[in-house]
């Protein structure tokens, strides 16, 4: 058997397993049905809203949440040691420094030594909230009027202790459309969700499945976490990924790891009612991607650099392949399939979520781009750590 049979095999397993995985990831990951009425008896909801200078965005946050036809929620907003007016943007809009308001904001405490800065203030904002269920939501969010509603009601009929709504990404600068859609490769295309649903709808089958293994198929999008406060505080809430860079997968990993005991994750498509501005530049980009994507593996090394290897062989080789006609010989026809099947994979994806066709197009481009901020990530992560709103974090490292 010939190398160039079994590496183009290879390939072309890996990309047939994503589209497959794609099809069936369409049928689970749902939009939840819209409603602008609560459910009977409506719960006290908590919206949290971690701020770190974030003047300019916490504007249009506020303002839509204010706006929710929910009627049983309080707002708590926490000015994490800003330098610009995120304060004052939250006191223009009303809200009280008085412990008892519907409509809180708090101060920051210092960060303490071994906590993340948005770990540290979530767990603040959990502390003061008063709700059933905890919303911890970006400041660089906006929701329309009946997310609320919607979300509380999807969660309660899933009997969701951890929904996770994935927000609609908003890109306008190149490097923003670029990227930032190959994050759904990453929910489509990559995340487990048949093996998050299987365990979850047949409990007999989760007793058999290690805890390890359950806790190895978590991931969620912390710009909108719904969490039943009971549950949050079961798995120990942000307090027990205070040290982890990306607290949501974190957090996800400890509801998974539970499911043998009943818990349940649900995460769904919430490009309806909620919409996110990530990054608003390359810098932003660079920088928030770099934070990110080595943490995402935790102290898995081994686990990085072969997703990373993957990536490279399947996603962008072919592209190399397709254009050395001469140079492969036979093989042509197996690269230029490959390439067919990896824009049928990007144009499914792009038509399903709404992002940019620029990073379809570009997809190589695209590629390489996410592929260099992740050995960047790797590089900071193991040196003088990653950067994130004016504080540096290190990550370590097993094999």
């Amino acid at each position: 058997m010939s190398f160039a049979l079994v590496f183009h095999a290879v390939i072309g397993f890996v990309l047939l397993q994503t589209l497959a995985s794609i099809f069936v990831n369409l049928f689970l990951f749902r939009r939840p049905r819209r409603t602008s009425t609560a459910p009977a008896n409506p719960v006290l909801v908590s919206i949290l809203v971690p701020a770190r200078n974030e003047e300019p965005r916490l504007p249009r946050c506020l303002d839509s949440l204010l706006a929710q036809t929910y009627p049983n929620f309080e707002i708590v907003v926490l000015d994490d040691n800003s330098t610009d007016g995120t304060s004052r943007v939250a006191l223009e809009r009303g809200f009280s420094t008085d412990a008892g308001a519907a409509r809180r904001l708090l101060s920051g405490a210092a960060l303490p030594p071994g906590w993340t800065g948005k770990g540290w203030a979530c767990h603040q904002l959990a502390q003061a909230a008063r709700g059933e269920y905890l919303l911890f939501t970006d400041a660089d969010t906006h929701h329309a009027p009946d997310c609320l509603a919607t979300a509380i009601t999807h969660a309660i009929e899933e009997r969701a202790d951890l929904l996770a709504a994935w927000p609609r990404q908003i890109t306008l600068t190149w490097s923003e459309r670029l990227v930032i859609p190959l994050i759904g490769l990453l929910i489509l295309g990559f995340m487990p969700h048949l093996f998050i649903w299987l365990p979850q709808r047949f409990p007999a089958l989760a007793k058999r499945i290690p805890r390890q293994w359950l806790w190895g198929l978590g991931g969620a999008n912390g710009q909108f976490l719904l969490f039943r406060r009971a549950a949050y505080d079961t798995i120990g809430g942000h307090e027990a990924v205070r040290d982890h860079l990306v607290e949501d997968v974190a957090l996800a990993r400890r509801i998974t790891q539970r499911i043998r005991d009943g818990m349940r994750l649900i995460n769904c498509d919430g490009s309806q009612i909620v919409s996110c501005r990530m990054y608003e530049n390359l810098a932003g980009v660079w920088e928030g991607f770099t934070k990110n994507l080595r943490a995402a593996f935790d102290n898995r090394v081994a686990v990085f650099l072969g997703f990373g290897l993957m990536q490279v062989v399947c996603f962008v080789f072919p592209f190399a392949m397709a254009g050395a006609p001469r140079w492969l010989g036979p093989w042509w026809k197996m690269a230029v399939l490959e390439v067919a099947l990896i824009y049928l994979i990007r144009i499914i994806l792009t038509l399903r979520l709404g992002t940019s066709w620029l990073s379809c197009v570009l997809h190589p481009v695209a590629q390489l781009f996410a592929l260099t901020i992740g050995l960047n990530s790797w590089r900071l992560s193991r040196g003088k750590g990653v950067r994130w709103k004016g504080r540096t974090y290190t990550i370590g490292e097993t094999v």
